[in-house]
C-alpha cells in the first residue's frame, strides 16, 4: 500500500489507511447520487460489511488497497485496486481487479485513480488491470445500455458518462454482460413449444425439481454452489466460490430468500444434484428512500414489503457438465416461472456473457426481452 499522498493539480490521490478514511471511501456513493431517482441507496452497513475481512470471506483471499481522489478537504472520487488469488489460480494469468469506480466527472481525477490502482498492481507483478470488480459476488462492469429502470439488487448502477472515463483513459472492452427481462404484467407466457419440450426433457432423463429446504439452507446452499463451481467454472470471469463464503451467502439469504426462487435439479432415482437456478428478490424495492438506513423506520417498511415482493432477480444457474446441452436449464427456467408466476410478476434474468450462444439463444426461444448490458473493461500495465 502507498504510503503517502499523490498530488494531481488540485487535488490529491490519498490511500484509505484507517477507519475515518474508510467511511469517507464507503459515504461518496451517497453524496455523488442522492439526487439520481435511478440510484437506490444500498444499507450502509452491507457496504461497510464489504471492507471487512471478518464479515467478508472473500477478502481473506485477497490483497486489496483503496484510494481516494481528495480536493479542498472534499471526497471526489474513489477505487479499489486487488488481487484474488483463487482468481490467479483459476484464470493462470496475471490479472489484477479494480473495482468500488466513484468519481465526479473530470477525466483528470478519474484518470489519477485509474493510475493509481494501476501502479499497486504492476508493484504485484500483475500485467493486466480488469473491473470494474467489486468485492461483492456478481457485481462486475458498467452499465453501457439500459440505464433506466432502476437496478435490480445486487446489480451496478453508474452514470453513462463512467464510460467515457473509463475509455478516455484507454481502457478497452473485455467483455458484456446481457440482461434479459420477463414481465407478467406485458403479458408473457412460456411459449407452448417450450412447455412441450421440457415435459418431454423431465421424462427423458428422469429429472425432479425442488425448492430449497429452509430447514437445511446452509446445506442447500453448499450444494449450489458446488454445482456452480462445476458446471460454470469455463465461464468467463468465474473463480470458485469457497464454502466459507457459500455459508456467509447463506445467512446473508436467510432474511429475504423466497424458497421458491431457490431450485435444485435431481436425478430422481439416485437424488444426485444436477442443477441448479437461484433468484432473489429484488429489495432494492424495498430500499428505495431509505437512504441507506433501516432505523428508525427503515426496518418495518422492509417488514411490511419483503413478503410482497413480485419482483426478482435470476441471480445465478448452472447444470454439471454431464446435463448440459439437453435443456436441463430449460426445464429449470420453466419451474421457476411457475412457482414465482403472479401478475405483477417482473423478473430479471443477468448476467448472461454476450459470447454465452447457447444460454443467450435458450433465452431468447423463451420469449424473454433484452434489458440492459453491462461492460468488464481491461488495459495493460
Amino acid at each position: 500500500m502507498n504510503s503517502s499522498p499523490t498530488f494531481q493539480s488540485d487535488f490529491l490521490i490519498t490511500p484509505v489507511q484507517n477507519s475515518r478514511g474508510l467511511q469517507l471511501f464507503i459515504d461518496l456513493p451517497y453524496q455523488l447520487y442522492r439526487d439520481d431517482p435511478n440510484w437506490v441507496a444500498p444499507l450502509r452497513s452491507e457496504q461497510k460489511a464489504q471492507y471487512d475481512p471478518a464479515k467478508n470471506p472473500m477478502l481473506k483471499h485477497c490483497e486489496y488497497t483503496l484510494f481516494l481522489a481528495v480536493r479542498a478537504g472534499r471526497v471526489i472520487g474513489r477505487i479499489s485496486a486487488f488481487i484474488d488469488h483463487l482468481a490467479l489460480e483459476h484464470w493462470q494469468q496475471p490479472i489484477g481487479l479494480f473495482g468500488s469506480f466513484e468519481c465526479i466527472n473530470d477525466p483528470a481525477v478519474a484518470h489519477a485513480l485509474l493510475n493509481a490502482a494501476r501502479d499497486w498492481l504492476r508493484t504485484k507483478g500483475m500485467t493486466t488491470m480488469r473491473g470494474p470488480w467489486s468485492f461483492a459476488s456478481q457485481e462486475w462492469g458498467l452499465v453501457v445500455e439500459g440505464f433506466e429502470p432502476p437496478p435490480v439488487i445486487l446489480a451496478p448502477y453508474n452514470p453513462p458518462w463512467y464510460n467515457e472515463l473509463l475509455t478516455s483513459f484507454g481502457m478497452v472492452k473485455a467483455n458484456d454482460l446481457l440482461v434479459y427481462v420477463i414481465d407478467a404484467r406485458e403479458h408473457y407466457t412460456v411459449p407452448e413449444r417450450i412447455l412441450t419440450l421440457t415435459d418431454k426433457v423431465r421424462q427423458r432423463y428422469r429429472v425432479r425439481i425442488r425448492p430449497v429446504n429452509m430447514q437445511r439452507l446452509e446445506e442447500d446452499v453448499l450444494t449450489i454452489t458446488r454445482l456452480a463451481n462445476e458446471s460454470i467454472s469455463d465461464n468467463w470471469g468465474f473463480y470458485p466460490v469457497t464454502d466459507e463464503e457459500a455459508r456467509a451467502m447463506a445467512r446473508d439469504m436467510r432474511q429475504i430468500v423466497h424458497p421458491r426462487a431457490i431450485l435444485i435439479a435431481e436425478e430422481e432415482e439416485s437424488g444426485r444434484p444436477i442443477g441448479f437456478a437461484m433468484s432473489l428478490p429484488d429489495v432494492n424495492q424495498v430500499l428505495k428512500g431509505l437512504n441507506g438506513r433501516l432505523l428508525p423506520l427503515g426496518i418495518f417498511k422492509m417488514l411490511f414489503k419483503l413478503p410482497r415482493l413480485k419482483q426478482y432477480r435470476m441471480w445465478a444457474l448452472g447444470v454439471i457438465p454431464e446435463y448440459q446441452g439437453k435443456a436441463i436449464d430449460t426445464l429449470l427456467y420453466r419451474r421457476l416461472y411457475e412457482e414465482l408466476f403472479s401478475p405483477e410478476l417482473r423478473m430479471e434474468v443477468n448476467y448472461v456473457l454476450e459470447d454465452n450462444e447457447r444460454m443467450n439463444n435458450a433465452l431468447l426461444k423463451l420469449g424473454v426481452k433484452p434489458l440492459r448490458r453491462y461492460r468488464a473493461y481491461e488495459t495493460g500495465i
